[in-house]
């Protein structure tokens, strides 16, 4: 192997400063366990389609405002204890797990200083959010809850510092993704992500220590230098932990069988391989994860919104049911909570084409410790001008981020006092949705 690929290898590895060979030990019959999954919609899902009104009324409002966008009434999936709404017609398999009460839907959520109504919006007479509409900007707000200024770190890694011991065993991999770096999962003390491929790959299978081969007799006698440069010496303490870190995930990951069929899709094989790592949970020793998968596609301005927004909405469906069949298998409906997150919604007008940047939109949460079968939360009236329009059929949010992320960080396990460390606004809100069982 050259060196220029040694070292692209090196630093494309996932890497973490608290794991080590001897943590491998450390076990745990999984007790007490919970992990939250975000999958997040880069783009700006446009959640009009997504779920839509069937009332007579709104589902007229619906048609008028996007006459080559709105989707057929007979073609939608009814929210059976919902009332009158109903799902995308892709989206069979969520709505098959809304129904049977495994999973809610939470209306108009989105970045807020503090509540805010049309008239307040007009007037600007509350402080807004920073940079609405902006994709870097919005991504980072919905990841971070930080909506004021520039997002620097994530409330599920912020929650997960403050929830974990600080001596927990093997703590490097409580915040694992498998779609490369995110800001969710950044903590505000020292936590980083842990990055896994969805194949399984971690950087440095082609090694083993003690080979016998001339790469492997080459790359061991590098890495047991000393080097008095202290740049090289940092470079070889991280190669090493890095191949540390790859022999303690494949060992975990050997013992875990899962018979739950995945779809083979991007986000199939991210969810299966999430699957995966919690059924590696006894080898890791960790009683809380956090998890990060995503798919891009959902900036659907143009013509192709249609199609688009088919095919990604039946991917994402598709793909969390499976991942919710393989949490059954494995017992842990209630310790486990998948959400959706996106940049922003879209607002309700066709621009005659596709749909233009909004604000407030509508998401899913699934699992066994949510109250499903119901839509969280009070949906917008479908109506330029209307009561929650920002202007253009904009929704301004009635759900916060911040609640939206506390009531999941309470079921996490965090105590009062830190729920509001992590999210400081939340003080202006009301802090019970009534979203998870406990």
């Amino acid at each position: 192997m050259k060196r220029r690929s040694f070292l692209r290898a090196g630093t494309a590895a996932a890497l973490t400063p608290w794991a080590s060979m001897q943590a491998l030990a450390a076990t745990t019959d999984g007790a007490g366990y919970r992990a939250m999954v975000c999958l997040f919609m880069f783009g700006g899902n446009d959640a009009n389609n997504m779920v839509v009104p069937t009332d007579t009324t709104q589902f007229a409002a619906y048609q008028r405002a996007r006459p080559n966008l709105a989707l057929p009434r007979a073609q939608l999936l009814p929210i059976a204890a919902a009332g009158d709404y109903a799902l995308h017609p892709a989206m069979a398999g969520l709505q098959g797990l809304v129904n049977r009460g495994q999973a809610a839907v939470v209306a108009n959520v989105g970045p807020l200083m503090v509540p805010t109504t049309r008239a307040q919006w007009q007037a600007r007479s509350v402080p807004l959010p920073a940079n609405l509409f902006s994709h870097s900007d919005q991504q980072g707000a919905w990841q971070s809850s930080a909506v004021d200024g520039p997002a620097r770190d994530g409330w599920g890694g912020r929650t997960l510092e403050r929830v974990l011991a600080d001596g927990s065993p093997n703590r490097g991999y409580s915040a694992i993704s498998v779609a490369g770096g995110n800001l969710w999962e950044a903590g505000d003390r020292s936590l980083q992500p842990y990055r896994v491929s969805s194949s399984g790959r971690f950087g440095f299978d082609f090694y083993r220590p003690g080979a016998t081969d001339p790469l492997g007799i080459a790359i061991g006698a590098t890495l047991n230098q000393r080097r008095s440069d202290p740049l090289e010496q940092a470079w070889l303490d991280v190669m090493g932990r890095s191949i540390d870190n790859q022999r303690v995930l494949t060992q975990a990951l050997s013992a875990s069988t899962l018979k739950t069929v995945f779809p083979e899709t991007g986000l199939g094989r991210q969810l299966r391989m999430i699957a995966r790592l919690i059924a590696a949970r006894g080898q890791l020793g960790l009683s809380r994860q956090c998890f990060f998968c995503s798919i891009g596609g959902f900036d659907t301005h143009g013509d192709d919104q249609l199609q688009r927004q088919n095919e990604l909405l039946g991917e994402i469906s598709a793909a969390v049911a499976a991942f919710h069949a393989a949490i059954e298998e494995m017992t842990l409906s209630r310790d486990v909570t998948l959400f959706t997150a996106s940049d922003f919604g879209r607002n309700l007008p066709s621009n005659g084409q596709g749909t233009d940047h909004g604000w407030g939109s509508h998401h899913f949460v699934v699992g066994g410790s949510v109250r499903g079968g119901r839509i969280v939360g009070r949906f917008p009236t479908l109506a330029v001008g209307g009561p929650d329009d920002a202007g253009q059929g904009v929704w301004i949010p009635t759900i916060s981020t911040d609640q939206f992320g506390g009531e999941l960080a309470r079921w996490f396990g965090a105590e009062a006092a830190i729920v509001d460390q992590v999210f400081p606004r939340l003080r202006h809100f009301d802090r019970n949705l009534g979203l998870m069982l406990g």
